[in-house]
Parts: C-alpha cells; structure tokens; sequence
C-alpha cells in the first residue's frame, strides 16, 4: 500500500529542523520502499506491506529517539486518500478560487468539535467539505479573505495545533505522488 506521511510544523522559521534527505535515507531503513519527498515541509510518500497501525507505531517510535522536539504527523494511505478525493464538492475543483487549503486532522483531533466550530464560519464566499482525514476550505474572493472567519479564527481556534495544513496545489501533488506510485505498482 501506498502512504503519504504529512509532518506538522517542521521548517518553519529556523524551528524544529527537519531534513528531508535524512528522514527519506532513515524511512527506507525503516523498511519502508520507494520513498519520495515532496517541498521542506514535511510531505513524504512510501510504499509498507504493514498494518496501518504498525505504521504509525514505528513512525512514533522513531520521531521520539530521533528528535527532541514532538513531531506529530498524519498518514493517510492511497486508499483513504482516493476515497477524499471522490466525495470531493464540485466547487473544490474551482482552481481559480482565491484560496483552497486542506486541513488534515491529526490522530488526536475531536473531529466532531472541529465541524461544529469551524461548520459556523461557511458563508456565501467561505466555503467547508469535512471528509474522514481533513476538512476542505475554499474562499474564492481574494478582497474577502482578510475579513474571512478562516482568516480571523483558524489561528485562535482550539482545534487549530490539532491540524496540519497543505494549500490546494500541494494537495493536489500529493494525490499525484501517491497515485503515481500506486498506479505504477498496478501495471
């Protein structure tokens, strides 16, 4: 199976330095295969025969003895991913929207508390898709988004260290990434 492994708050700033180079040298001794990165910002892609749950114990293990500083994460297997992907609303495909991110949720996320908060920022321009992995933003006015309710409180939220967030063009590489090694295993 295909995964993709989303790390949250690497890179940033000078803070919580994380290699990519070294971490996909360190995922392959791990025993994981094919593995790819994608930008310094903590987007890697590998291919496991083991249980998903498995997965996530040798990822936190090795985070744990490897960094000293927390490094949550978020995998999603090329399965779960397609599933997103199909229930997708038509107005998520509107690449000309001002903005579109992907707000994934981490294991610990009360995913219920995230709907009915950020359920009340939907508007006549900001619009919100909650799948199983993330929750899907579009605003597709550029004047507004300064005054939009994602802009004002997705920082302040409670929910907001519980999410890692991948704008709408990373999103859409990382369905390549992975897709594009899934598909080459089914040929």
């Amino acid at each position: 199976m295909r995964y993709a492994l989303l790390l949250r708050g690497i890179n940033v700033g000078g803070k919580n330095k994380v290699v990519m180079a070294d971490l996909k040298k360190d995922l392959a001794g791990l025993g994981f295969e094919n593995t790819v990165s994608y930008i310094n910002s903590g987007n890697l892609f590998f291919d496991s025969e083991e249980r998903e749950e498995r997965i996530r114990e040798i990822l936190s293990a090795y985070f744990s003895r490897s960094y000293d500083f927390p490094l949550p994460f978020v995998l999603v297997s090329s399965a779960m991913l397609q599933k997103e992907i199909t229930n997708l609303p038509t107005w998520w495909q509107d690449e000309t929207a001002f903005r579109r991110d992907v707000l994934f949720y981490l294991p610990e996320t009360d995913r219920e508390s995230v709907q009915e908060l950020a359920g009340s920022w939907v508007n006549d321009k900001e619009q919100l898709h909650f799948g199983q992995t993330a929750f899907f933003y579009s605003n597709a006015d550029q004047a507004d988004y300064l005054k939009s309710n994602y802009h004002k409180k997705l920082l302040k939220s409670s929910f907001y260290k519980q999410l890692t967030i991948r704008n709408g063009k990373t999103f859409q590489k990382i369905v390549e990434l992975v897709n594009e090694k899934q598909n080459q295993k089914e040929k």
